[in-house]
């Protein structure tokens, strides 16, 4: 191959880099004005798009990038520091999924309290205010008046624990 088609084709590979970050960065930005990204997760994309785009621009700062890390061809190097990126949105959205199934967890047992309360509060209204208290409810009564019993509050799951205000 001659110098001349070497020079044309790394040239079209920047310029294809160059136009797909500039096409992301775009896009995100469209999102983000769209409400269909939120701006917490922009940030990542943006920083990501930016620097990309930086890279791919700058051909100077790439060439002596590569040559720091020790990747004979600069377009590598663009490559490796687009895949380091994605690892790191990739693990910041693991940690947002993984704290989202821990607040669902949450919000499901509480909900199931919830429901057993309504549930409780409609069989003793049913059956007259007379009717001796059950369960959660009982605990709940115990704890407003202060006459809880200690066995029966460690006894109960941190969920009701919380709800019932005592710990």
């Amino acid at each position: 191959m001659t110098e001349m088609a070497l020079l044309s084709k790394v040239t079209l590979q920047r310029g294809l880099a160059i136009a797909v970050t500039f096409g992301l960065l775009a896009l995100v930005f469209e999102l983000v004005r769209r409400k269909r990204l939120s701006e917490r997760y922009a940030i990542l994309w943006l920083v990501a798009a930016t620097t990309l785009f930086v890279l791919a621009a700058w051909k100077g700062l790439l060439t002596s990038l590569s040559d720091d890390v020790g990747i004979s061809y600069p377009p590598s190097a663009l490559f490796a520091v687009a895949i380091g990126l994605i690892v790191m949105i990739l693990l910041h959205f693991s940690l947002a999924v993984s704290r989202l199934s821990d607040q669902n967890k949450m919000l499901a047992q509480r909900l199931g309290l919830l429901q057993q309360r309504v549930e409780e509060g409609a069989v003793e209204h049913a059956h007259g205010a007379d009717v001796p208290l059950a369960g959660h409810a009982r605990a709940k009564a115990l704890s407003e008046v202060g006459t809880e019993d200690p066995a029966e509050r460690e006894q109960r799951s941190p969920v009701t624990q919380e709800l019932s205000g005592s710990r």
